[in-house]
């Protein structure tokens, strides 16, 4: 299996392991485990602590795994698991084309099962195509659960009762389900035998270990089948990075965290790096990493470093940084022209630039990765965009929202991002409307019901003052006064009749007007209009009965052609069923005669 020989394994990076899935789930206490785990099973040192990121070397890696790995097996030189959890940091993560994460783990509750962050994980690695493997989580609190510390999930899953043994597969077939609900197939991870058809599944408990044998395996194997060759790298090459953070830090002013997926950053580097308005060419004053966890008491948190490789999280200090970008690469330049560096980091910055429209919403993100997702997941909704930008909600944007003529534009949506007071105070002013969450679907949902909202009261307010359609018939011997005028009892058949409404008779396919509704009784009290199914009494002011109008004629509300063509295009699902009767056979009527009445 192996062929180290025929390869230098310097050249090969450490492949990046995102971890995603809903909150409480459990992201972080497998990373702590993991961590935890590595740290206990190597000697001290053997775990490097780095920016935003945690090196889990192979030999480590076999040691925590036991028998399932072999090191002799593998020439890539362990994972990189990033540090911080979740969808955030890994639409943050960019390398050039894509997500910068070469694997990730999407856990899950095998109590929860499915829940909003899942849903959202799931479909950024869909669009990023990143390969991925669940981890569901919490097996230890299945009722009656027999733990074994640390073990392989197929030793301990053999030790349960059959009673316990059933409730977990209900749970975990249940997850199976709801990824094939979702596209993708999937099963038992000792089942799979194609992982790039098939998604595994990893049953694990980040409280006793249970499974995480099995976690890294998977990881490694699938690591090392079908990444190695996107694992070689020019270690000696001028780095390459993304931006994780951009952070204050006491004595170094603002420093970018920085992951490097490729090459190396030296201490006295010039970098470019993508900024708000254009990229930042810069001498790196200081590459820091966190001190080894035996000198965490020191007086300083980090240490300096001459230089770094990928795969690895640097934090950077360096003049100018105050306007670079979380998610904008990073480049360092060495021996070539400045220039050119500066024009792939603006090459690259075009690739993630969102296409904005005339007239749209603002959107504002956490970073450029997440405003991509923004943009993405808004155009699939077909909202249009007309600004969008990495930063919190300023009073500038309340400016650009509050221009729109539409008042369904006039909104701002802010992914993980928080609303700067004078910019609340603007909205308020300025009747702008900013939505914001932690999930971007969650975000769209709420804009969506806000749409749908001004969308109701605007069909309301035309259907208010548009005349509906209704068909009645004058009842034999109810004919109470014949003129001045005429009060007859009627039968509405179909629709609504109201008060001052136009009154038309068909004569054959020629209707034609007879007199207006100037009030409605009902069981002698006056009310303003009836329903279908109801028997009252109408004045007529117009005709005289045995004249103009006859008992047990039909009688229909007369609808402006401009009215009955709002009607049929705009409001034929706004009315109820019988109404939309009343106006098709009025149109049926109109049409006989006039094959474009109405149209």
């Amino acid at each position: 299996m192996s062929d180290t020989n025929t390869r230098d394994p310097t050249s090969l990076r450490t492949p990046i392991v995102a971890v995603l899935g809903h909150v409480d789930h459990g992201k972080t206490s497998l990373l702590d485990k993991i961590r935890g785990s590595a740290v206990i099973e190597g000697e001290a040192g053997a775990i490097t602590q780095h920016i935003g990121a945690t090196a889990v070397p192979l030999d480590i890696i076999s040691s925590i795994a036991g028998d399932l790995v072999d090191p002799d097996d593998f020439d890539l030189p362990g994972l990189l698991f990033i540090d911080t959890p979740g969808h955030h940091s890994f639409t943050t993560l960019r390398s050039r084309g894509g997500a910068l994460a070469d694997i990730a783990i999407l856990v899950v509750d095998v109590n929860d099962g499915f829940q909003p962050q899942t849903l959202e994980a799931l479909d950024i690695l869909r669009r990023s195509q990143t390969p991925f493997i669940v981890a569901a989580n919490k097996i230890d609190t299945v009722p009656g659960w027999n733990a074994t510390e640390d073990a392989p999930i197929t030793a301990t899953y053999e030790s349960q009762s059959d009673r316990v043994r059933q409730r977990l597969d209900e749970s975990l077939y249940e997850i199976i389900g709801n990824l094939s609900d979702e596209g993708f197939s999937a099963d038992l991870y000792w089942r799979v035998q194609n992982f790039q058809r098939n998604v595994g599944v990893v049953p694990v408990s980040a409280m006793t270990g249970e499974g995480v044998p099995d976690l890294l395996t998977v990881m490694m194997g699938l690591s090392q089948r079908y990444m190695k060759e996107e694992m070689e790298i020019d270690v000696t090459g001028p780095g390459v990075g993304t931006v994780l953070e951009v952070k204050e830090e006491k004595g170094f002013g603002t420093t970018i965290d920085t992951v490097l997926y490729d090459g190396t950053i030296r201490a006295d580097d010039t970098i470019v790096v993508g900024g708000m308005n254009e990229p930042i060419v810069t001498d790196v004053r200081a590459l820091l990493q966190p001190r080894p966890l035996a000198e965490i008491r020191t007086e300083s948190r980090f240490e300096k470093v001459d230089e770094v490789s990928a795969a690895a999280g640097i934090k950077v200090a360096a003049p100018e940084l105050a306007n670079a970008m979380a998610g904008a690469p990073v480049r360092v330049v060495r021996d070539r022209d400045v220039d050119d560096v500066i024009d792939e980091v603006q090459a690259e910055l075009a690739d993630i630039a969102v296409d904005t429209a005339e007239e749209g919403v603002v959107v504002k993100a956490d970073t450029l990765g997440s405003l991509e997702a923004m943009a993405d997941a808004l155009g699939d909704a077909e909202v249009p965009i007309v600004r969008a930008e990495v930063g919190d909600v300023a009073p500038r944007d309340v400016s650009v929202a509050s221009t729109a003529d539409d008042s369904k534009q006039k909104v701002i949506l802010g992914f993980n991002v928080d609303v700067l007071d004078d910019a609340d105070d603007r909205a308020d002013i300025e009747d702008v409307t900013i939505f914001t969450d932690e999930v971007i679907y969650q975000l769209i949902d709420e804009y969506e019901d806000y749409v749908e909202g001004i969308e109701q009261a605007q069909q309301d307010t035309i259907l208010e003052n548009i005349t509906r359609p209704a068909r009645f018939r004058i009842l034999p011997d109810h004919t109470f006064r014949q003129n001045d005028p005429a009060v007859v009892g009627v039968e509405v058949n179909s629709g609504t009749i109201k008060n001052n409404t136009a009154v038309v008779k068909f004569e054959g396919n020629e209707p034609e007007r007879v007199g207006q509704i100037k009030g409605i009784q009902e069981q002698g009290e006056d009310v303003d209009e009836a329903r279908a199914g109801n028997r009252v009494s109408v004045a007529i002011d117009g005709p005289t009965v045995g004249r103009q109008i006859e008992e047990d004629d039909e009688l229909w509300a007369e609808i402006p052609e401009k009215h009955a063509k709002i009607l049929e295009q705009e409001l034929a699902s706004e009315i109820p069923g019988d109404e939309l009767e009343a106006l098709n056979m009025y149109l049926d009527n109109q049409r006989s005669r006039d094959p474009f009445w109405g149209k």
